[in-house]
């Protein structure tokens, strides 16, 4: 679908992914309005006044993905929809279980219900590494709404909606992730940095290469797909080094949750999962899905046993290149 003219809804469009990509349609593109929903009163004000420029281009409503009534009421009149909305702290949500079903799963149900009712035509739901092979409560809810998402194309009927999923793991640089933390201590002079795993390694993707994704996913999805880009892993060690050349590191033990390694196609994925020069794409093995009609052209089928996981990926981000990825990276606040 095209992007010119459309009226585009993000829900979590204060957040890290939400508020990049809101920056980079207005750069680009020329929507006719730009929606930003969520529940963040102060961030939202706070986008509001960077933005102050674009204010015609732009509304704010204040409203939660748990709420489906305020859902129906932003949803008039978009054709677009990214959703970003999820609790996604992996501790915090093993210990608040209900609430990562609440907003992951029942909003996820709300949105469905929503996007169809009110004749959206295109939702992209974001997804987590975490959701495949999940071993965490975070990413089963995740697994869980991906599922909702993909199975929703079965219930649109003559209506133009059509769900895709954009999968991949934690954005370099975002709030809550592994580098602000190191660049805290950094500022307080700290000399040892705390690694829960020596072995850990990580997926680098960007901002950039996230809005790349989800608008490679809006122009060319027909519903049911799953998007996971090819990009480089690190080893946190790596990562350590690249920040505080010589650091000593302390190891301190796996968090509750907190994988070793990221995955993003498993060997079951495979089954249906198909590469093209810069994603992969896993199709739904469901009834209403034809390989005659609704597979892209292009890809070529992946062997069957073939995973996509961190720790088995042919590239791979030097100190050299983490310590010069990081220097150009924008600080996110």
């Amino acid at each position: 679908m095209q992007i010119d003219n459309a009226s585009i809804l993000i829900t979590g469009g204060t957040g890290s992914f939400g508020s990049h990509f809101v920056r980079h349609i207005l750069t680009h593109h020329n929507p006719h309005k730009i929606v930003i929903y969520s529940r963040d009163e102060y961030k939202q004000y706070q986008m509001q006044h960077q933005l102050r420029e674009q204010a015609s281009k732009l509304r704010f409503f204040i409203g939660d993905v748990r709420d489906k009534e305020r859902l129906y009421r932003a949803f008039d009149g978009i054709d677009l929809v990214i959703h970003a909305a999820a609790l996604k702290h992996v501790p915090l949500m093993e210990y608040n279980p209900i609430e990562a079903v609440k907003t992951n799963i029942q909003g996820a149900e709300n949105i469905v219900d929503a996007a169809i009712d009110r004749n959206v035509q295109r939702v992209i739901a974001l997804s987590t590494d975490k959701a495949c092979n999940p071993v965490n409560l975070y990413g089963a809810t995740k697994l869980v709404s991906d599922k909702l998402f993909v199975a929703a194309n079965a219930y649109t009927g003559n209506k133009r909606t059509r769900f895709s999923v954009v999968r991949y793991g934690n954005v370099a640089g975002s709030r809550g992730s592994v580098i602000p933390y190191f660049r805290q201590l950094l500022q307080q002079g700290v000399q040892v940095f705390p690694i829960t795993d020596l072995r850990m390694t990580r997926f680098w993707i960007s901002l950039d290469e996230a809005v790349r994704l989800v608008l490679k996913a809006v122009d060319d999805s027909r519903g049911g797909e799953i998007y996971v880009s090819k990009i480089p892993s690190f080893k946190v060690t790596d990562l350590a080094e690249a920040m505080l050349p010589g650091v000593q590191l302390k190891e301190v033990g796996i968090r509750p949750g907190e994988k070793l390694h990221e995955a993003m196609i498993t060997e079951t994925d495979s089954l249906n999962a198909y590469e093209y020069e810069r994603e992969y794409i896993i199709y739904p093995n469901l009834d209403w899905w034809s390989v005659k009609r609704d597979l892209q052209t292009g890809g070529k089928k992946v062997p069957e046993g073939f995973f996509y996981t961190s720790n088995q990926n042919s590239d791979w981000l030097s100190s050299a290149q983490l310590q010069n990825l990081i220097q150009q990276m924008p600080l996110i606040v």
